[in-house]
């Protein structure tokens, strides 16, 4: 894939984008930057000022002098160390707001993508891109960018003062540098392939996770926790792996860095202190020098890693503009803005599948007049819920037209055309938080008093009011409190909230026992008659008063008409299946 592949090159394009992430705070920028250029040359002071108060005060006897030096000393101590928390939280404060920023618009952005995303992406991947890819997208404002023109200026301002102090010190200082920056290029580019292989085992352990949890009932009721745990065992042995391969590179450059640094500060000694009795060096620079030597290598030792993690940041920023910019969205170019709908439908010879290879609706037509129910049956994979991710347009049909009201679908705004529908699914997905909440989905439009009407009008009030604080329960996530009928009563509920033009209907009833079907047949009956209504069901004598019966297999239709009509079929297809149920039931009883 795109996302995975490694750059070779530092991407300066990638990184002006990132930057431009901070263009709505650009005074915080501005600010951290120059707190950055200014903390350079204080620093720097330290060691200059302990020189200038050996040579000249101390060797001097000048006790009153020294004092005034130390009373200055101590200042810039102090305004270096000033300098140093306001980089340290500004930057941080920078990168918390950027994060925000695009955390939100990666969350919106997701929203929007159309269902085929999901299909072929895990989700633990997408919540690596949206949590943990964001979040490092903090470090090249914290610990990268800012921090390392602070080191940069650093290195300059102190290599400057160093040849101002004496010239002979630095040379010899500087003639093990080389060594030092080999020593680094060679743990930056290490580390560098360490992180990437960090990051990508992570993102597949996550999505490892995702699955797995979600699917814990299946892994417990075929007692695959073994097998799953041997799984997980490899996958987290991997990123195990990865995380110490990085920590041996950091192991093995800082204690480098350090024998480096001991060897610099061993040949200034020893050549230092000829120089001194030589007269050729104040005896205040050789005391200031292995200042210097630590304020010259400790940030050649930190860019290094600096840099990493500035990489890091880039590669999940790559990553992040990603998926950013993918285009798998259904495009909103509708130009009529409906009201109301009086809910006819017709398809025209409408293709489709979902992976453009393998065709699930071939050539289907039909009209549904307004005010009307259409009832679907067919087998499994004979394409009756595609017919309703079409005509919500969930996913985009390759052939023929889907029209609404004698509207071509992509005329209508997606915005209204979803407000004037209502989907029940078989499978029923409620978050965490109240019923309440669960039935609006936090729409503050919708009233207390309407979703009590709603819950009233299919009966499922009393089921609602029976739970403890009613309205109020709260409940766990995917709705795991509940029954499966509770949880169907309450998706019920949450599509009569919105009062649909076209109510849709899939699978509704088939997971709910007797008692509460009978309570949702009642309702289904009083509302399918005041607004156009497609249902599929796999019951086939909960539809027989449907106006029109459609019977679907391989993604074509191949009988329609009303029950009586389709049972004067000797042959067909919709009398074979409720006869076969209806024997079925009956051997049951």
């Amino acid at each position: 894939m795109a996302e995975q592949k490694k750059k070779k090159k530092f991407d300066f394009g990638l990184l002006a984008r990132i930057v431009s992430l901070a263009a709505p705070y650009r005074r915080l920028f501005v600010m951290t930057i120059v707190l950055a250029i200014s903390l350079a040359p204080i620093s720097m002071l330290r060691p200059f000022l302990i020189s200038v108060m050996v040579d000249d005060y101390i060797l001097f006897n000048d006790i009153p002098g020294l004092y005034k030096m130390a009373v200055v000393f101590f200042i810039v101590v102090v305004v270096a160390v000033a300098l140093r928390y306001a980089m340290i939280y500004y930057s941080s404060l920078l990168g918390q707001y950027v994060v925000r920023d695009l955390r939100k618009n990666v969350f919106n952005h997701i929203t929007s993508l159309r269902l085929r995303y999901f299909d072929q992406t895990p989700i633990g991947r997408v919540t690596t891109r949206t949590i943990n890819d964001v979040e490092t997208i903090n470090t090249v404002f914290t610990q990268g960018l800012i921090t390392m023109s602070a080191d940069l200026l650093g290195i300059f301002a102190v290599i400057g003062i160093m040849f101002f102090t004496s010239w002979k010190l630095t040379l010899l200082v500087l003639s093990v540098f080389p060594l030092l920056i080999i020593a680094a290029y060679i743990f930056k580019e290490k580390v560098k392939v360490a992180f990437e292989k960090v990051r990508g085992e992570l993102s597949n352990m996550n999505a490892f996770l995702q699955e797995r949890i979600t699917g814990m009932n299946i892994i417990q009721i075929f007692n695959a926790e073994k097998q799953e745990m041997r799984k997980f065992k490899k996958i987290n042995r991997k990123y195990t792996q990865a995380n110490l391969d990085a920590i041996t590179y950091y192991a093995i450059f800082f204690p480098v860095v350090e024998m480096i640094n001991y060897l610099a500060l061993a040949i200034l000694v020893y050549l230092g202190a000829t120089y001194v009795i030589e007269d050729q060096v104040s005896l205040g620079a050789l005391i200031a020098f292995p200042w210097y030597i630590n304020l010259l290598f400790s940030p050649v030792r930190m860019l290094a890693d600096k840099f990493n993690t500035l990489q890091m940041g880039m590669v999940a920023g790559d990553r992040v503009f990603l998926e950013l910019d993918r285009q798998e969205i259904i495009k909103d170019n509708g130009y009529n803005k409906v009201e109301a709908l009086s809910g006819k439908v017709e398809f025209k010879n409408v293709d489709f599948s979902y992976d453009e290879e393998n065709r699930i609706l071939k050539d289907v037509s039909f009209l549904l007049d307004a005010k009307k129910t259409l009832a679907i049956v067919g087998s499994t994979g004979s394409g009756k819920t595609t017919i309703i991710n079409v005509l919500a347009r969930f996913y985009e049909i390759e052939g023929g037209e889907v029209l609404i009201d004698d509207m071509d679908l992509k005329t209508i705004k997606l915005k209204q055309l979803r407000s004037k529908m209502a989907v029940v699914l078989q499978d029923v997905f409620l978050f965490q938080g109240s019923v309440y909440d669960n039935i609006t989905l936090k729409d503050a439009s919708i009233s207390r008093e309407t979703v009590e009407q709603a819950a009233k009008s299919i009966g499922a009030d009393r089921y609602i009011d029976a739970l403890p604080n009613g309205y109020d329960y709260e409940i766990m996530e995917r709705g795991a409190n509940l029954s499966m009928g509770q949880r169907q009563l309450i998706s019920f509920v949450r599509a009569l909230v919105v009062d649909p033009d076209i109510l849709i209907l899939d699978e509704a009833t088939s997971s709910i026992d007797t008692e509460t079907e009978e309570v949702i047949q009642y309702a289904i009956e009083k509302l399918i008659s005041k607004r156009t209504s497609i249902i599929i069901a796999h019951r086939l004598s909960t539809i027989r008063n449907a106006d029109y019966i459609m019977v679907m297999e391989k993604g074509r239709i191949i009988e329609f008409g009303n029950h009586q009509s389709l049972m004067e079929v000797p042959e067909g297809k919709y009398r074979e299946l409720y006869d076969m149920q209806f024997a079925t039931e009956e051997s049951l009883v």
